[in-house]
């Protein structure tokens, strides 16, 4: 029997429009020899069920069903796609854990902590796993541009804590210039971590939970036009993204077994995309992504091609595990 799947997509944040690609590919791709798809809108103003000709039916939020023909449906599982809040902080999967049903991506616990990059950082800094020298902002907090500056030198990136595609970013050069890049920041997050600029090779390592084990996919090399990897280079076609990196077979091998550490170490499931930069041969981490882009041009989808894992195959093994799970 066909199993029936909600494909979660939206969001409250700057990422929804990019969440509702990804939904929609997911919708497009899933085998419906095998899944019954339903695309659900989860925004501020309303929960609906969106058909194929656009029509919206309201989601009942006390068991997460929907009505068709004036008959209660229920989901098997559900396709989280939703990039930043309430999809990777672990508001959703706290929800669905509640119902008892399974869903496809990490945990509550692990989506909330991965999704604060300042908390991430700290909790996998004991395992061997650097990070960037970093300054800490809470929003109300005084601005010492001095102290900002002797922490972490200039240039450095000013980042929303708990964002994503790159929503709040800036790279600032001049002291001056801190305080502009601090406003923006905290148009997306109350948070705000700063970080020393570090120059080398950025690549993106995607880890998946594939056939019941945890697998690196080949490595992405990103090359942005831009003066760093921000929302145009990433969405708007001003980066390159080469799969397979350009890197050492050293470089190769530890920015693998770290970002497959990582996973393990906080108990993952579903998919991850870790972010890295090479200072020499060192791979130091920016952050984990947790319910990453799944268009046909994003990235950890052409990993897995690299890897021989075709879309429909990379959506169908997140949806085997959920349910292996339960």
């Amino acid at each position: 029997m066909k199993k029936n799947i909600a494909i979660i997509m939206g969001g409250f944040s700057s990422e929804f429009k990019i969440s509702l690609k990804s939904g929609s590919v997911v919708h497009q791709y899933l085998d419906r020899e095998k899944y019954n798809t339903y695309r659900i809108h989860i925004l501020r103003d309303k929960w609906v069920y969106m058909d194929d000709d656009g029509n919206e039916r309201p989601v009942d939020r006390n068991d997460f069903s929907i009505s068709i023909a004036n008959k209660k449906l229920t989901f098997d599982c559900i396709f989280n796609a939703i990039h930043g809040s309430p999809g990777e902080n672990g508001l959703m999967q706290a929800y669905f854990e509640l119902l008892g049903i399974p869903q496809t991506s990490c945990d509550y616990y692990q989506s909330a902590l991965t999704f604060n990059k300042r908390d991430l950082l700290s909790a996998l800094k004991p395992y061997g796993i650097r990070s960037a020298p970093s300054f800490y902002l809470n929003l109300g907090e005084p601005i010492d541009e001095d102290a900002i500056v002797s922490a972490v030198g200039l240039p450095c990136f000013v980042k929303a804590n708990k964002a994503g595609s790159s929503f709040g970013i800036s790279k600032v050069y001049h002291k001056n210039d801190l305080k502009a890049a601090i406003d923006k920041a905290y148009a997306e997050d109350d948070e705000i971590i700063i970080e020393r600029f570090m120059d080398g090779t950025e690549v993106s390592v995607g880890v998946i939970k594939y056939k019941g084990k945890s697998m690196v996919l080949p490595i992405t090399e990103i090359v942005s036009e831009n003066d760093f990897f921000d929302y145009e280079a990433k969405y708007e076609g001003k980066s390159e993204e080469i799969t397979p990196a350009r890197i050492s077979p050293l470089q190769q091998q530890r920015v693998s077994e770290m970002a497959l550490r990582a996973y393990d170490v906080l108990k993952m499931k579903g998919y991850s995309r870790s972010e890295f930069i090479f200072v020499d041969d060192e791979p130091y981490m920016l952050e984990m992504n947790t319910t990453p882009g799944l268009t046909t041009e994003s990235i950890l989808p052409k990993q897995a091609e690299a890897a021989g894992i075709g879309l429909s195959e990379l959506f169908e093994s997140a949806i085997v595990e959920a349910l292996r799970q339960k």
